[in-house]
């Protein structure tokens, strides 16, 4: 072995015990998770500390300029960390259970949602009980003693539903649902129940693996107070509660959901229509639009039944996609004519009125196109 390749050799081997000792304060690192996991369990204390962790990044990020290292290599290392971090106290804490014996229904437990609660409510050692199509001659017998009832059905079901298990259900028992609409099942939750009630909407799918800062919006029905340990079983397993009325709900969703799945759908469908070659156009592809592109896919490599409920759920959302439509075919003069100074007072008029956010949208989607880039 000549100098050169042994001082190589030097200098690799202290890289590699660097490495073992990166690796050995990690695990120190994990095992101060795990008691904070356990202080927080037995504290009922919510996994996810928004403020800590970007007080933390900020605090990193300047000891890395101090050390004369990227910060932004230093922040996507730790929030890396810290992601694993809240995974593993999720993880831990999806076995908290802050109603000890507590009994929980959901009607419509075999499909996707539905399973995944009852997945959620059974590790943590809640009785879970199911009530599907086949079980509603038990009904009555099902509903004895339970303090929830989930209403997990397609939305064109739910209200009809809920007006045929409530006359089962004694006065204790909270009446939730987790359909994708919230002002028309609550009413009618409302009118046909007397007890707690309280609307629910998860904002994520049953392929989820963990309720690690996944969203669940909540809308006030009933005697808050008597619904609220559920919504503390959720924060206790890593979720993020957002309260909202049912009016203020489906106006958003409709934006959130119905709007954009709707104008997924139609791109897609244009596609389809052109005959457009998708492998052809990947091959000139720049990552933003494999991105775009890939979100348009994953649309169509779900179910189209549950896409076709949350798109004409209500007449507020078709109505607000007609007028998207409208909005549409009022651009049909501009590219007639060919009005470049039309358009550029039109996106400079938008780019005001989004402000602030495009400066975080560019952050956020150049973070994703690095992401991206580095897979494929």
């Amino acid at each position: 072995m000549n100098d050169i390749t042994r001082a190589l050799s030097d200098l690799r081997r202290e890289i590699d015990d660097i490495d073992d000792k990166i690796v050995s304060l990690l695990a120190d690192r994990q095992q101060v998770v795990s008691r904070v996991a356990d202080f927080k369990k037995a504290h009922n204390l919510p996994v996810y500390h928004p403020a800590r962790e970007e007080d933390l990044i900020s605090k990193l990020r300047q000891q890395a300029r101090s050390a004369g290292l990227n910060p932004d290599c230093i922040e996507e290392i730790y929030r890396t960390i810290i992601h694993r971090s809240r995974i593993e106290q999720t993880r831990q804490l999806a076995l908290k259970n802050i109603r000890p014996g507590g009994v929980v229904l959901i009607v419509g437990g075999r499909g996707g949602m539905g399973g995944f609660f009852r997945n959620c409510f059974h590790r943590a050692g809640y009785e879970v009980r199911i009530l599907d199509v086949e079980d509603w001659p038990n009904a009555a017998s099902l509903c004895v003693h339970v303090d929830m009832v989930m209403i997990s059905v397609p939305i064109d079901m739910a209200c009809g539903v809920i007006r045929n298990i409530s006359p089962f259900l004694q006065s204790e028992t909270v009446l939730c649902d987790i359909t994708s609409v919230k002002t028309q099942p609550l009413a009618v939750m409302l009118e046909s129940y007397t007890g707690p009630v309280v609307g629910l909407h998860p904002l994520f799918g049953p392929s989820t693996s963990s309720l690690d800062k996944q969203i669940i919006v909540a809308t006030a029905g009933r005697d808050e107070e008597a619904c609220q340990w559920i919504l503390d079983q959720f924060t206790a397993w890593g979720g993020i509660i957002v309260p909202s009325d049912a009016r203020e709900h489906d106006d958003v969703m409709g934006i959130v959901q119905a709007l954009r799945h709707f104008a997924t759908f139609a791109f897609g469908q244009f596609l389809n229509r052109q005959r457009v070659s998708l492998a052809r156009t990947l091959e000139f592809s720049s990552p933003i639009y494999r991105l775009e592109l890939g979100m348009v896919g994953r649309l169509f490599a779900q179910d189209p039944s549950l896409y076709s409920e949350i798109i004409f759920a209500s007449p507020e959302r078709r109505k607000l996609l007609q007028d998207f439509l409208t909005s549409l075919n009022e651009n049909r003069d501009m590219l007639e004519r060919g009005d470049k100074n039309l358009f550029q007072q039109e996106f400079r008029k938008i780019a005001e009125w989004f402000g602030p956010f495009s400066e975080q949208a560019m952050r956020e989607s150049t973070f994703l196109i690095d992401k991206l880039t580095e897979r494929f």
